[in-house]
């Protein structure tokens, strides 16, 4: 099982959603750290090479993970948001982009 590495903001992001969404979106960090596909995910490649979104919607919205599991040494967590609009906003995809280029740095 690959450890989990939450990048910038990512974890205090990921505790302020409800208690519901912070357990589905566990559950699929977790399926990812044991090698598998979340249930409901998409590419990102606008922000790197192997970023995956993670996708989670209950009575308050829809809620997004960003994470890269391409690494063998872990699965970082880029970025966690409540999404307000149909298409990802392009600050979104910026600031996840920025963090991704931290991963370089690390390895």
């Amino acid at each position: 099982m690959k450890s989990l590495k939450f990048l910038g903001s990512s974890h205090e992001d990921l505790c302020a959603f409800s208690a519901e969404v912070r357990h589905a979106i566990g559950v699929e960090l977790m399926v990812v750290q044991y090698g598998g596909m979340p249930s409901d995910f998409k590419p990102m490649s606008t922000v790197g090479d192997g970023v995956f979104e993670i996708r989670v919607r209950d009575g308050m919205g829809a809620f997004r993970v960003m994470y890269v599991a391409r690494f063998s040494e872990a699965v970082y967590v880029l970025y966690a948001f409540q999404k307000k609009t149909q298409r990802t906003s392009k600050l979104d995809i910026e600031l996840a982009q920025r963090r991704y280029k931290l991963i370089g740095d690390r390895l």
